[in-house]
């Protein structure tokens, strides 16, 4: 499989057998004090493909699986996936620096700030079962503190996480989800930035490199066949390794003392959301 220009964004600063052995698994309400060293993988860009979405569902591990919302598969897949015992992710694709497409559900710097909420909450609607949120993309608009103060603004009254995908040093959606008091996370390792079976094993050694050294590590691949196939065959072993998996609600409990995501700023219930947003001004983010 190639590497498509949307990966390369994504990673720009990145760099009849025997029965499977189970992997260590934690989940968000058995984070412990004691814990072994704990990665999560995201799978991004969810929805598009057929075959690798249904075989990443398949893989026997606590994946989280981050959806492209209005795709081909999307509805079907999240639900699929949370039958499986996945999480589910919004992928909400953000503004680039080299102004790849974006598609459906596209957050731009010159939008208006009441047409940014209504397509990101559109999105937010978009994915059954959503727990969190991601940037697909978004190594421009990331960078503009106007427009994460208005994405984080909308996204404070879900029960929804963030994850930064770094996809620019320069991001500053963490520290603008935190003064949300989101729960948020960063991304640490791209698998698949090189889309061979050498390159995403390098990968994923550091990102257990990462774990060991820190307690935990998050890990972004995709859902290439050669991604796919890497993970069917390591992830069955790993708890062999002294390593444990996590979805990123379980790693969040390991950091956080398994303390809920939203125990201390209980969320808006959704049927209660904002309703002023169609009378707000129309102005650009720039």
């Amino acid at each position: 499989m190639t590497h498509t220009a949307a990966n390369a964004e994504e990673s720009a600063i990145a760099e009849p057998a025997q029965a499977a052995v189970t992997p260590a698994i934690i989940n968000s309400t058995g984070a412990g004090e004691d814990h072994p060293p704990t990665i999560a993988i995201i799978i991004d860009d969810m929805g598009n493909y057929q075959n690798m979405g249904e075989r990443a569902i398949r893989i026997p591990a606590p994946l989280t699986l981050s959806f492209l919302p209005f795709r081909p598969h999307t509805n079907s897949q999240a639900r699929l996936a949370y039958a499986a015992g996945k999480e589910i992710m919004l992928h909400i694709p953000m503004e680039n620096v080299k102004r790849i497409p974006l598609g459906a559900s596209g957050l731009t710097s010159d939008m208006s700030s009441q047409n940014m909420v209504a397509t990101f909450r559109q999105a937010i609607k978009a994915i059954p079962y959503v727990s969190g949120v991601n940037n697909h993309m978004g190594s421009a608009l990331t960078q503009n503190r106007a427009a994460m103060n208005l994405v984080m603004g909308e996204l404070q009254g879900y029960p929804l996480y963030f994850v930064d995908s770094r996809t620019t040093a320069s991001s500053v959606a963490h520290a603008v989800a935190a003064n949300h008091a989101i729960p948020t996370l960063n991304r640490d390792v791209f698998l698949d930035h090189v889309i061979t079976t050498k390159a995403i094993d390098f990968q994923f050694k550091r990102l257990l490199d990462i774990a060991r050294k820190k307690g935990t590590a998050i890990a972004i691949g995709h859902p290439h066949r050669e991604t796919i196939e890497y993970l069917e065959k390591v992830l069955p072993s790993l708890g062999e390794q002294g390593v444990a998996i996590a979805t990123i609600k379980g790693l969040w409990a390991i950091r956080n003392n398994a303390q809920d995501m939203f125990q201390t700023t209980p969320p808006t219930i959704l049927a209660e959301r904002r309703k002023g947003n169609d009378d707000e001004p129309k102005k650009s983010v720039n």
